[in-house]
């Protein structure tokens, strides 16, 4: 996948150099609208260190520093090149290695829908993956960004994987699923 600028592009103001709101800036340009920083994104959704950092008007060294001090390992480096790990809500789909989960990972959900969950399975929605955690801490974290007080779903990754659900890598926190199907799931 090419993401190509496009002759209507709006630029993003000079970037702090404060690395949180580099962070941010960074995630929104290789996550969902990187057309707007005028980059190219590969099929794995890579571009070089270089390119991101002239289009955020920051360093190399200011991108490395930024990634290295993630708290949620929200990208990936590669020698120059630099991806952002997950969330994606790009049209084209960015691919993940496939791998064998861990036997439980876990989703912070707003309990005005877990009964659709519960019926239909998770489904990314909006992104490209369903998100999981590999521990209720994260999965709470990432609920209160839906609700006060997230209901918690246990996933059975081990089954469903033996079942021939596919996950894939997000980061060492994160994996990621296309699907996860009700029976597999359960609150905790």
């Amino acid at each position: 996948m090419r993401v190509r600028s496009c002759g209507t592009a709006r630029y993003p103001a000079a970037v702090p150099r404060n690395l949180r709101q580099l962070s941010r800036t960074a995630t929104h340009a290789l996550r969902h609208e990187p057309w707007l920083y005028a980059l190219d994104l590969d099929d794995a959704g890579w571009t070089t260190i270089e390119a991101l950092a002239g289009a955020l008007d920051a360093t190399a060294s200011e991108i490395r520093a930024m990634a290295a001090e993630s708290d949620k390992q929200r990208f990936q480096l590669d020698g120059d090149r630099i991806r952002a790990a997950y969330g994606h809500s790009l049209p084209e789909r960015i691919e993940h290695e496939r791998a064998t989960p861990p036997a439980l990972l876990f989703h912070g959900t707003d309990p005005a829908i877990v009964e659709r969950i519960l019926g239909q399975g998770l489904t990314p929605r909006a992104r490209q993956y369903v998100h999981l955690a590999v521990d209720r801490t994260m999965a709470v974290q990432v609920g209160r960004r839906k609700a006060a007080e997230p209901v918690i779903l246990q996933i059975d990754s081990a089954q469903a994987h033996a079942e021939g659900i596919a996950f894939y890598i997000g980061n060492e926190r994160v994996w990621l699923a296309d699907h996860v199907p009700p029976r597999f799931i359960r609150t905790v």
